[in-house]
């Protein structure tokens, strides 16, 4: 049996996700001052007592960086896990059922997929008040539809395997064939793109507090970038510092993701010479 070796983008994603969170979870005693508190003269240059500078009102903008990846993960996390929840349950009902019940899903999912996802964000959240409840909703209602379409082709190819023959041989009911035997193998590809997800909620949630749709009373990076939009020649790093956090917290899922993708595949497994 050959030693396994490294996975690097399973590596360098999982260790540069958790630092993030690090900061996110001790951002009230990482932060240096209030990240709303007016503490110094507006648009002072990074260096000397605030690090990376102030914004256009004198607020600390490390602060407002570190507790930004708070709000950026937290939506981020929120909104992927009820968008799976959405995805999971119909995909499931429409592969497992089949007939009636999977025309009904598919055609729902379609009727979805058809409405351009971040303007139909935008206008669930101007339906909903801009606030965090809202934007999770959102995010979740525009991203759940290719989790029910993997779900369900996976259900599709699993149903009439011998193991689930046996479930129900042995008098399994519905429920528990479903959640007991057909699920657990379907998870793999599924976590994959829920990881995927994830990054995706981050950068529709900042798209939507650049345009001043999420919920003013927390600081975000896509609410810092939006803010200070007008002032981008002049005070650059106000735009660039919360977009590069942004590129580091995206770019590391994506590698988490692509990590777990090809720590599933067989064909890559047996190409590196992995045992399964």
């Amino acid at each position: 049996m050959n030693a396994l070796p490294v996975n690097w983008r399973l590596w360098i994603g999982a260790c540069t996700l958790t630092a993030i969170a690090l900061v996110a979870l001790g951002a009230p005693w990482l932060a240096p001052h209030d990240p709303w508190a007016l503490l110094g003269p507006p648009l002072a240059p990074p260096g000397g007592e605030f690090a990376l500078g102030t914004d256009l009102l004198g607020r600390d903008l490390l602060s407002g960086l570190i507790h930004g990846a708070r709000v950026s993960l937290l939506i981020g996390l929120a909104s992927t896990v009820c968008a799976l929840a959405i995805g999971i349950t119909l995909g499931a009902v429409a592969g497992y059922f089949g007939g009636l019940a999977d025309r009904v899903v598919v055609r729902f999912t379609e009727f979805f997929q058809v409405i351009p996802a971040f303007l139909f964000a935008i206008l669930l959240v101007a339906i909903m008040r801009p606030g965090l409840r809202s934007v999770i909703v959102a995010v979740a209602l525009v991203t759940w539809p290719p989790v029910a379409r993997l779900v369900r082709s996976e259900f599709l190819t699993l149903r009439s395997r011998e193991f689930v023959e046996a479930a129900r041989a042995l008098g399994l009911g519905h429920g528990q064939i479903i959640l007991r035997e057909i699920l657990p193998n379907a998870l793999p590809p599924v976590i994959a793109v829920g990881s995927l997800m994830v990054a995706t909620a981050i950068l529709t949630e900042s798209s939507l507090s650049f345009l001043g749709l999420a919920d003013p009373n927390l600081i975000s990076w896509g609410y810092i970038i939006g803010s200070s939009r007008s002032v981008f020649r002049d005070a650059w790093w106000l735009s660039v510092l919360p977009g590069l956090c942004l590129f580091v917290t995206v770019l590391s899922i994506s590698l988490l993701a692509d990590g777990l993708g090809d720590s599933r595949n067989p064909l890559l497994r047996s190409r590196r010479g992995l045992s399964p």
